[in-house]
């Protein structure tokens, strides 16, 4: 069977999404369960155990190589 209309796919969405994913992959695996699972019931309470999951991924992202 073949296909009428081509898939929509957009290169850029599909990597921003791969980013998002494995966000919550590394935040799952370094016990911030509390994010992945959305814990919090206040979207600001939400935002800020994002910040702060956020701050060791970029850490190690920007270490010196020196």
């Amino acid at each position: 069977m073949v296909r009428k209309e081509p898939i929509c796919f957009s290169p850029f969405l599909y990597k921003a999404r791969n980013l998002v994913e494995r966000f919550f992959n590394k935040a799952k695996q370094f016990q911030f369960r509390r994010v992945a699972t959305r814990y919090d019931k206040l979207a600001e309470n939400y935002l800020a155990a994002l910040k702060l999951v956020s701050v060791p991924n970029w850490l190690r992202g920007n270490e010196s190589t020196s």
